[in-house]
């Protein structure tokens, strides 16, 4: 029979034990010095409250309390791509929020700005929502795709805790704590988040993998764009299998009609299709791209287009306004320039504006073939 002193003995070294065990497994890292403090505290989240224990006590009831930043914990992850959104902005913002949600979290996609007829028909084609409109970032968690300078941002991004942000153009980020950032050089962000899939062995279902498809179709210029590489091509073969498209360059042709009706826009449209804002020295640049099959249409109107930059220029205090007339058969772009002097955009490209209009033969790619030059000439 054991005497009850002993029983008292063998309990309370049980429950010290007990208590050392849930410290290993569940104690917040603390510097050595501040674990031998006699009041330690252990947060475990369990639904809306944090469980509170003393390990360094025998008596191991609970206080049930409210986490003091619980909304910070618990709140919804806003995914979104840049201003004026193209397909991979839209398409990476779509397939990243689905991914994290099956990783357990609460997120969703947004976008900040009205879609193009492109990005229309991909939605419509693979049956997805057109994303909620961000008015603003501000008080949000938020994680940003396919760019990460605030200029392109969200209004009120400034007061957003960013989560995260996945990219594949040049970093001009800066931000006051560690955060996952992953960016790499790719054709589009599209093709990393497919590649996130892969990693984290979660299946791709057919309407995210046709936006993902489709986004790097538009990205690479159908695999034209210097900005194409093996993992693009690789990853768009998988994407493909998975949404039931047999054709790539067909499906990526008529991506590309949809995106060239320029006929039903106006100039102003046309101008602000698909436009980034670059500060080069403090000098403001709009840098404009329209990508077309045939850019007759568009070069037919180039006076009525030239006045509308001009009109841009002057509301937005720019230096210069260039837009991109790139003509995906010819795999050349006519750059048509408004600017407060063309010295720097000549020596940029070593050719003369002539009648406000450069011809670039084999430039297709905005991020790797307009602003590097100009950003080396103005720097």
């Amino acid at each position: 029979m054991v005497d009850t002193k002993e029983f008292a003995q063998i309990q309370k070294k049980r429950d010290r034990e007990k208590a050392m065990r849930m410290r290993r497994t569940t104690e917040i890292a603390e510097p050595p010095d501040r674990r031998r403090s006699i009041m330690h505290f252990v947060f475990i989240k369990q639904n809306k409250y944090f469980k509170v224990y003393n390990p360094s006590c025998s008596n191991l009831n609970p206080i049930k309390t409210p986490h003091p930043d619980l909304s910070r914990v618990m709140q919804m992850i806003h995914v979104f791509g840049h201003r004026n959104p193209d397909t991979d902005a839209i398409c990476s913002a779509i397939g990243y929020a689905y991914l994290l949600r099956q990783k357990g979290k609460e997120a969703k996609a947004f976008r900040l700005g009205e879609i193009n007829a492109e990005t229309k028909l991909v939605l419509e084609r693979f049956g997805v929502e057109v994303p909620e409109m961000l008015e603003s970032a501000a008080g949000k968690d938020v994680w940003l795709m396919d760019h990460n300078e605030f200029e392109q941002s969200a209004d009120g991004i400034e007061e957003a805790n960013i989560v995260g942000v996945i990219d594949h153009h040049k970093i001009k980020f800066s931000y006051d704590k560690p955060i996952t950032y992953i960016a790499l050089p790719w054709g589009s962000s599209s093709t990393i988040v497919a590649k996130l899939f892969e990693i984290e062995g979660i299946e791709i279902p057919r309407d995210i993998a046709g936006c993902l498809l489709s986004a790097i179709l538009s990205d690479t210029v159908i695999f034209k764009s210097p900005t194409t590489t093996d993992v693009d091509r690789e990853m768009a073969e998988k994407l493909a299998r998975i949404a039931g498209i047999d054709d790539l360059k067909a499906w990526g042709i008529e991506l590309f009609k949809a995106k060239s009706k320029i006929r039903e826009k106006s100039a102003r449209e046309i101008v602000l299709n698909d436009y980034k804002v670059y500060d080069f020295a403090d000098k403001k640049f709009l840098i404009n791209q329209v990508e077309v099959i045939d850019d007759s249409d568009v070069l037919a109107r180039k006076e009525e287009i030239l006045e509308e930059m001009r009109k841009v220029k002057e509301e937005q205090g720019l230096f210069a306004v260039l837009t991109m007339v790139t003509d995906i058969m010819k795999e050349g772009t006519t750059l048509l320039v408004v600017a407060d002097d063309v010295s720097p955009i000549e020596r940029a490209f070593g050719k003369k504006v002539e009648e406000n209009a450069i011809w670039l033969p084999g430039v297709m790619s905005r991020k790797k073939q307009i602003v590097p030059p100009l950003e080396k000439t103005l720097q």
